[in-house]
C-alpha cells in the first residue's frame, strides 16, 4: 500500500470537515472518522484544527480512517472514492484477470440476464464506476455523461449495447484486478439477480473463462437465503471450509498455514479443544445471533433456547479457571446488555486465530499465529477490538518479582496487534475483581466503545 499517496488523498477529503462543520462539531466529526482529538475551539481556525488532527494520525490508522470516509454520511465523489479504494486494495494478493479474459467474459454475457431491475443494476454500477463524468453536459441537455448514455442504451433501448460495449464504457477492461473481480461478484449477487437459478446460470457462463487463468466464482456463503459467490483461486482446496476464526480454546492448539493465500489452515494438535467458525464474516462482523446460528448447525440442534444455553456454557468453559476477572467481564457483558445481546457483536473468548486477509497482506501469514487474545469483538465495517485482562503474570516472574522481560513481551504483543489493525483495550485484573465495581466500570466502557465504533445497542 502506498501510504504517501493514501495520506494525500485522505487528507484532501478530511480537509472538508472544516467546511461542513462548526467549531463545536469538529471534535465529534473527527472522532467519527477515527481521527485524533483536534485542538480546542480557541486554538485556531477550523482548517488549522482539522489539519493538526490529521497530522497526528499514525500511518497504521490511516486505512481505517479511509474506510470510514468511504462509508460516511458524506462520502467523496466517485472518482476520489475509486482512487482511495484502489490504493487500499493494492497488494491484497488479488488474482490476475487479463484483459483478454475480461473481453471473453463480456462477449458471452447477455445484458438481459443481468438487468432484472434497473435500480438494482444502477446501484451496482454506481458503487464501482464513475458515471457522472460530464455533469455539466447533462445540465445543458446534452446528456453525454456515462450515466445518461447507460440510461439511454441499456435501460430505455435494450439491445443498443452489448455487455462488452457496457464494460468498455465503464472502463472495466482497464480496471484493477480487484475492482474487476468485485464487480463480477456484484453482477452475480442477489442484489442484482434475486433469482438463484439465474445467479447460477451467469456463474456458469463466467467460470470457464476464469478457470482458464486459475480463478473461479465459487459459492462461499449465503445472504438472505441466496448464495454468495466470490472470486477465488481455482487451485484452492474444495473439500475444506475456511477457518475464519479459531477460539474458545480449552488447550493451546497447534496451528499451521498450508496455503496462506487461499486461507488453508491446519490444526495439527488439540483440534478437538477449540471451536472453528467456518462461515464468511460479512459486513456486520459476527453478532451473537450469527454465532448461535453456526452453533445450532454445527451441533445439529433444533431448539434455539438449547443452542443459546449450550453455546454460552461452552464459551464459559474456555475461560481460565484461575481468572475470576475474565469470567466477570464475560458474564457481565451478557448480563448488562440482556435482550439486546443477539444483535450485538459476539464477545469471543480465548481467540487463537482471526483470519484476516489484511493481516496477511500487511504483516505476513506468520503474524496471525503469534496472537492469543483474551476477547475479540468483530464489529461492522471490518472494525476489530481486542480486550485484554492483565493479571500480575503479565509483568512478574513466578516468584512474584517484577520481570522486565515479561513486561516487554506483553507490550510488544500489544504493538503487533495494533499494527495489524486491531484496537486494543486493557483492563487491570483488580478492576474486574469485584463484580459490582466491574459492572459499573463495564457499563460505561461498553457504552463509550459502541458509540465510538457506531454500534447500536437497545440498552443505549
Amino acid at each position: 500500500m502506498d501510504v504517501v499517496v493514501l495520506r494525500q488523498m485522505v487528507g484532501d477529503v478530511v480537509a472538508r470537515l472544516a467546511v461542513h462543520n462548526t467549531h463545536r462539531e469538529l471534535g465529534e466529526a473527527c472522532e467519527r472518522l477515527g481521527l485524533p482529538e483536534p485542538p480546542g475551539e480557541g486554538e485556531g481556525t477550523k482548517r488549522y484544527r482539522v489539519d493538526h488532527s490529521f497530522a497526528a494520525l499514525p500511518d497504521a490508522d490511516l486505512p481505517l480512517v479511509a474506510e470510514r470516509i468511504l462509508t460516511s454520511q458524506m462520502p467523496p465523489d466517485a472518482a476520489t472514492r475509486n482512487a482511495i479504494q484502489d490504493v487500499l486494495w493494492a497488494g491484497q494478493g488479488s488474482l490476475e484477470i487479463p484483459r483478454r479474459t475480461r473481453h471473453e467474459i463480456a462477449r458471452d454475457l447477455d445484458l438481459a440476464d443481468l438487468v432484472h431491475d434497473s435500480d438494482r443494476f444502477s446501484a451496482l454500477l454506481n458503487g464501482f464506476w464513475v458515471l457522472d463524468d460530464d455533469p455539466l453536459g447533462d445540465l445543458t441537455g446534452a446528456a453525454v455523461s456515462l450515466r445518461a448514455r447507460i440510461e439511454r442504451h441499456v435501460f430505455r433501448n435494450p439491445g443498443d449495447w452489448s455487455a462488452e460495449d457496457l464494460f468498455k464504457q465503464l472502463g472495466a477492461f482497464d480496471a484493477s484486478d480487484t475492482r474487476f473481480a468485485r464487480f463480477l461478484e456484484g453482477l452475480v449477487s442477489a442484489d442484482v439477480i434475486p433469482d438463484e437459478p439465474a445467479q447460477r446460470r451467469v456463474v456458469g457462463i463466467v467460470n470457464p473463462h476464469l478457470r482458464s487463468v486459475g480463478a473461479e466464482l465459487r459459492e462461499t456463503g449465503a445472504d438472505g437465503g441466496y448464495p454468495v459467490f466470490s472470486v477465488v483461486s481455482a487451485q484452492s482446496a474444495r473439500t475444506r471450509r475456511p477457518k475464519n476464526l479459531i477460539f474458545a480454546s480449552l488447550a493451546k492448539p497447534d496451528i499451521r498455514f498450508t496455503d496462506a493465500i487461499d486461507n488453508d489452515i491446519e490444526i495439527a494438535g488439540n483440534a478437538d479443544k477449540v471451536l472453528v467458525y467456518d462461515r464468511p464474516i460479512g459486513g456486520d462482523g459476527i453478532r451473537w445471533r450469527d454465532l448461535q446460528a453456526w452453533w445450532m448447525d454445527s451441533q445439529q440442534l433444533a431448539d434455539e433456547a438449547t443452542a443459546k444455553k449450550s453455546l454460552y456454557q461452552r464459551l464459559i468453559r474456555s475461560l481460565p479457571g484461575n481468572s475470576p476477572p475474565q469470567r466477570n467481564l464475560y458474564g457481565l457483558y451478557h448480563d448488562i446488555h440482556g435482550s439486546a445481546v443477539p444483535d450485538l457483536p459476539a464477545l469471543l473468548p480465548e481467540v487463537w486465530l482471526h483470519w484476516d486477509p489484511k493481516t496477511v497482506r500487511d504483516r505476513g501469514p506468520e503474524a496471525l499465529l503469534r496472537f492469543r487474545m483474551d476477547f475479540l469483538l468483530l464489529l461492522p465495517h471490518g472494525q476489530r477490538v481486542v480486550l485484554e485482562v492483565d493479571g500480575s503474570h503479565h509483568f512478574t516472574s513466578p516468584d512474584g518479582q517484577p520481570d522486565a522481560v515479561k513486561y516487554a513481551d506483553s507490550v510488544r504483543g500489544d504493538r503487533d496487534l495494533k499494527l495489524s489493525g486491531y484496537e486494543v483495550f486493557r483492563f487491570g485484573a483488580t478492576e474486574l475483581q469485584d463484580p459490582e465495581h466491574a459492572r459499573t466500570l463495564l457499563q460505561q466502557f461498553f457504552k463509550d466503545l459502541f458509540r465510538r465504533f457506531g454500534v447500536t445497542s437497545r440498552t443505549d
